[in-house]
């Protein structure tokens, strides 16, 4: 390219449109002998490249050969604009001091135009330093000129950092005005990447906003135009960590930093970048319960911003890191100094984080018994608690329920505790996915186990029952919610299930799989992002619990049995003939673990020849009646029996407990989630749905003996038995009988399946039933198991049903034997048939099965859940 100047000059704004052509072309450029003047704007190019796309030392290498020929060509404007390009990489290198001596030199080298580019090149870089005011100065004397010069691009990246510093600050009206502006700016030029920026930047402001959803959508949907121009953005990983976060996906945030290092550290890129890579991994860490890597990574990215002299960055990621010591259990004197002393510098600068450094110094105080400085870090903290976003107020209520504690106001502490989950109430349920609105309760996890320390002490058994309810199973409360014709979420199943197949279809003729297991997993974050990006759109939480109307439902013979857990000891709720009782119990740790070891025994059981592990199982069952409901088991009466165990305890076969083996017994994630089971009427019509999948061992032999049983019920099998069918039979039906494998997916609840014939029929596909079954009986393996996630949520098949207007399911939370399943499914239906609920019937069916060890063992496998 040997053309004018003006043609060379176009290859700097392409650097950001189409970023592949412009380095193409500017190594053309210097292979034809250019003159000073274009081979500066060639090698400025390139530098611009490599130092936003690939190694910083390169970069820093033609920067400075830019500036040098700016100069042999005697061009002061040139060498201006150069200067603020090479000062931004200094900067980004980690040499700071170096970096402002450059934007000093282009100010006063430059004039006008020139002089307002790097300008706002300097504000840039003061934003990455922390310094926000010092970049509000700039950007405010460089917009005007900008905006007088015509200068499109420029301005509308101007308004674009504007907008992102008065984030920064906490002003998220002023940011979304100034993004605004500037992508309807964007959308008159070709600036390819810069559209992808401003997309992002949109979706800091949506999250700022508290609209995760939407947060999560346009990250998206800024990676796939970073994609398409293959353009690896660090700030857009640490961005989108920062959603993963708030979203309660800790670990994977904590994936997404430490590959984003991988791919810095393997290119050679920037310094600035690495630190904050590194303090988002630690933050992540930290949420992840891993507090060790937590430490390891702050504390590098405090050396690192320490020596790049960034002092706002450097302060966030020591808060960091006094969190994750404090985790480990550290408390000193020290710690509650320096804690304070990082509240203060992130207050001076204004830092929305500033109250979690002021709360961290209070409880560090209060662990030491150091009353008067706990009050005053907490009584700084707690003035949160009534502006900003979800969490920062939150963190407020927790600090004002700490203070009432130390200062022994029982009611205090119950009010803050009150009001501060009323907030993340709030903010649940702007998430439409089952699986966001979970996760969330984890915020609350701290304020629901103070009430209930409280309430144990001084509150009674009723209110330790409200309280245990207050922050149990909420995920039930509403159904998710979804588009009404969320056609491309339709497509992406489809595809899933159908690699799905595939895949297993060749696992079974032991052909290769991992292609297709790689593009099935793509499809499976397709469709989770898909679900991600829907938006709440009820409200608040519901109605409140009362545990009158509970006694009231359970009349004079049945009880409900509430197990809570405080500090550790499990504590037993004994509701029924119009009152709640409470008995101390054995510890939460040792029930889950003999809780494993029962497990364990009904795998083993599942396969003849285990027989003689028959009375080790029984054994366990003693030990945990034992642990889990002690001196309450005289007090149980006669009548039926509803248990409401935590997250911890879901896969406890509770039928294997002496106390409870000859009783109707139903299990119920909550007691609200029962109540609304009860109130729940079945669909008009009676339909009833019979399907069988394929593969089982014993080929769903009880299906063709219930047909003769229900008359002209659907049935749904072999070919027949595709998901879309399935579904379209099983929406609104009375009864719905499926023998189909199943498969948990611990790693990803809500992919947990049941094998049709053209492939898995997961959880998200239930959640787009317009009406789940009323009654639902899932007779294979590990359809009951679930998945324990956030404060004391499980996702998996049952709790995607419950909330969709199934009143009772019957499902197994362990492998089973499939031969054996056949004569308790029969049994099961007999007593349907004649009127009685689901636990009824599974109670006589489990006393009509032989009595080896193999058919005992699939009877306790199998719980009833609900009411209906």
């Amino acid at each position: 390219m040997t053309a004018g100047s003006d043609t060379v000059l176009e290859l700097l704004p392409m650097v950001f449109a189409r970023p592949k052509d412009a380095l193409a072309r500017a190594e053309n450029v210097l292979g034809n002998d250019p003159t000073p003047l274009h081979a500066s704007v060639a090698h400025q190019v390139i530098g611009l490249w490599q130092r936003d796309f690939g190694d910083m030392r390169i970069a820093l290498r033609h920067l400075r050969r830019a500036r040098d020929l700016a100069a042999d060509a005697g061009s002061a404007e040139r060498e201006a604009d150069v200067l603020g390009t090479l000062g931004v990489a200094l900067v980004h290198a980690g040499r700071t001091r170096q970096g402002l001596e450059a934007f000093e030199q282009g100010v006063d080298r430059g004039t006008g135009h020139t002089r307002a580019r790097v300008l706002y090149r300097r504000a840039y870089a003061w934003w990455v330093l922390g310094h926000h005011r010092e970049a509000l100065d700039d950007v405010r004397r460089a917009i005007p000129v900008l905006r007088q010069a015509d200068d499109t691009i420029w301005t509308a990246r101007a308004l674009t950092l504007r907008a992102t510093v008065h984030l920064a600050l906490g002003r998220p009206e002023r940011a979304d005005a100034d993004f605004t502006a500037a992508e309807q700016m964007w959308d008159t030029t070709g600036q390819e990447h810069d559209k992808a920026d401003v997309v992002e930047s949109r979706a800091l402001a949506a999250y700022r906003a508290g609209d995760i959803p939407a947060a999560l959508r346009l990250f998206d949907e800024a990676a796939e135009r970073y994609d398409r121009l293959g353009t690896p953005i660090f700030m857009f990983y640490i961005r989108r960590c920062e959603v993963l976060m708030a979203a309660g996906l800790a670990p994977e945030a904590v994936a997404e930093a430490d590959a984003a290092l991988g791919v810095l550290d393997g290119i050679g890129g920037q310094s600035t970048r690495k630190a904050e890579l590194l303090l988002t991994a630690a933050k992540a860490a930290r949420l992840a319960d891993d507090p060790h890597t937590a430490i390891a990574r702050a504390a590098v990215a405090v050396r690192l911003f320490a020596g790049q002299r960034r002092s706002w960055w450097e302060a966030h990621a020591r808060l960091v890191l006094l969190d994750a010591r404090v985790a480990t259990g550290r408390t000193s004197g020290r710690l509650v100094a320096d804690a304070a002393a990082v509240a203060d510098r992130l207050a001076a600068f204004g830092s929305p984080a500033a109250p979690e450094a002021s709360l961290l110094a209070g409880r560090i105080a209060l662990a030491l018994g150091w009353t008067e400085d706990a009050e005053k870090h907490l009584r700084i903290a707690a003035r949160s608690r009534r502006v900003g976003p979800p969490l920062a107020r939150m963190t407020g209520w927790a600090a004002q329920a700490l203070r009432a504690e130390a200062a022994g106001s029982g009611r205090g502490v119950l009010e803050a505790c009150w009001r501060g989950l009323a907030v993340l109430d709030d903010h649940r349920m702007t998430l439409g996915a089952s699986e966001l609105r979970a996760r969330a309760t984890a915020q609350g996890a701290e304020l629901a186990a103070l009430a209930q320390r409280v309430t144990l002490v001084s509150g009674g058994p009723r209110r330790l029952l409200v309280w245990s309810e207050r922050w149990r199973a909420t995920v039930l409360s509403a159904p998710p919610a979804r588009p009404p014709d969320d056609l491309a979420l339709v497509q992406s199943l489809t595809a899933f299930r159908e690699i799905a197949a595939r895949a297993e279809e060749a696992r079974i003729d032991g052909r290769p799989v991992p292609a297709l297991e790689r593009e099935q997993r793509r499809l499976e974050r397709e469709v989770r992002s898909r679900t991600l990006h829907i938006r709440g759109e009820s409200p608040g939480s519901g109605s409140r619990f009362e545990p009158g109307r509970l006694l009231e439902r359970l009349g004079s013979g049945a009880r409900l049995i509430e197990i809570a857990v405080v500090d550790g000891r499990v504590q037993v709720l004994l509701c029924g003939e119009g009152r709640v009782r409470r008995f101390e119990a054995g510890l939460i740790a040792d029930a889950v673990t003999e809780a494993e070891h029962v497990q364990a025994g009904l795998r083993r059981l599942a396969h003849p020849g285990a027989e003689g592990r028959l009375p080790v199982l029984e054994a366990s069952g003693r030990r945990l009646e034992e642990l889990l409901l002690g001196a309450a088991v005289p007090h149980l009466g006669s009548g039926p029996v509803v248990v409401v165990p935590p997250g911890r305890l879901h896969r406890v076969p509770w039928a294997l407990l002496p106390s409870l083996r000859e009783r109707v017994l139903s299990v119920s994630p909550s007691a609200s989630s029962w109540l609304r089971a009860q109130e729940t009427g079945p669909p008009p019509g009676g339909r009833h749905v019979l399907v069988r999948g394929p593969g089982l061992a014993s080929g769903g032999a009880e299906v063709p003996d219930l047909v003769d049983r229900y008359g002209r019920p659907t049935v749904l099998e072999h070919e027949g038995a595709r998901v879309p069918a399935v579904l379209d039979a099983l929406d609104g039906a009375a009864l719905a009988h499926i023998a189909a494998h199943g498969t948990f997916r611990a790693d990803s609840p809500l992919f947990s399946s049941l094998r049709m014939a053209d492939g898995p029929l997961i959880v998200h596909d239930f959640e787009r039933l317009g009406r789940s079954p009323y009654r639902i009986i899932l007779s294979s393996c590990d359809t009951g198991r679930l998945a324990t996630v956030g404060a004391d949520e499980l996702l998996g098949l049952v709790t995607a049903l419950l909330p969709l207007g199934t009143a009772g399911v019957v499902a197994s939370s362990a492998p089973v034997n499939d031969a054996a399943v056949v004569p308790l499914m029969l049994a099961l239906h007999k007593g349907l048939s004649v009127g009685l609920s689901l636990a009824e019937a599974l109670r006589d069916a489990r006393a009509s099965l032989p009595g080896d060890a193999t058919h005992q063992a699939t009877g306790w496998a199998f719980s009833a859940f609900g009411s209906a």
